[in-house]
């Protein structure tokens, strides 16, 4: 698949989307969202029904302001977000996040993380594509993955964000130069206890591209992007964004 991904792309698509249609006759995922059946190509490929797919992309369309920092939505603000006010220095210079953790969305990543819904990971990768134009670099940039905590793939059986990484190097550069050493789940913890828990526990293990975009699933306070971006501009990179597909 990779040699023909190479040789001839469109033919390499054409296969990938008759194995997603195949799968989905034998054994149907339905829509993530809304559960319908999927019945064209495009619906298969995507795990998402036309009519959702549509959906979500005019809604994110429709988003308002964002703090120029770290992605999220501007309520009453202008420009940057309390947090990132009050939060002190960031070491990365802008993170852009496609989704929002709530809702529907919430239930469309459940889907690809924990029901390991593979065809989402390639809307999600279209997106990223998309988002990824627009980002300023150096001639010597790369996608950076997020490390997944050791013995992570052991026990769920993939990881996400690699997931996506291998979808977007068919396109684009793709670096997997950071490594992240045992410490403890981030999830119950606050932004400054996040902080002390990954610091000197995400190492760069190769040289880091000038311009690193980092991929993560999901961003909360933004520590892990902080830790890694401040890891790679100690490493040599000259900037660093951050690409999250859900803030929460």
């Amino acid at each position: 698949m990779n040699l023909l991904q190479k040789r001839c792309p469109w033919a390499a698509r054409r296969l990938g989307a008759a194995i997603f249609f195949l799968r989905e006759y034998f054994f149907p995922f339905g829509c993530a969202l809304c559960g319908a059946s999927l019945i064209t190509a495009d619906e298969t490929w995507y795990g998402l029904c036309c009519a959702c797919r549509e959906e979500i992309d005019a809604a994110a369309g429709r988003a308002g302001e964002r703090c120029d920092l770290c992605g999220k939505p501007l309520i009453s603000e202008h420009g940057r977000c309390l947090s990132c006010r009050n939060g002190g220095e960031r070491a990365f210079d802008r993170v852009t996040v496609l989704f929002p953790y709530t809702g529907k969305y919430r239930k469309l990543l459940k889907a690809y993380k924990f029901s390991k819904n593979l065809a989402l990971g390639h809307y999600f990768a279209e997106k990223i594509e998309e988002v990824v134009k627009d980002l300023p670099g150096e001639p010597d940039w790369a996608i950076v993955p997020v490390p997944p905590r050791p013995g992570k793939i052991k026990k769920a059986g993939w990881d996400q964000v690699e997931y996506l990484a291998r979808l977007l190097e068919k396109e684009m550069p793709v670096l997997r130069c950071l490594k992240r050493l045992p410490s403890k789940v981030q999830k119950e913890l606050n932004r400054e206890d996040r902080m002390n828990n990954l610091r000197g526990r995400i190492v760069v293990k190769q040289k880091p591209p000038e311009t690193a975009i980092l991929l993560d699933d999901v961003m909360t306070t933004g520590s892990t992007m902080d830790v890694c971006a401040a890891a790679l501009k100690e490493s040599g990179a000259k900037q660093v964004y951050g690409l999250c597909l859900f803030y929460d």
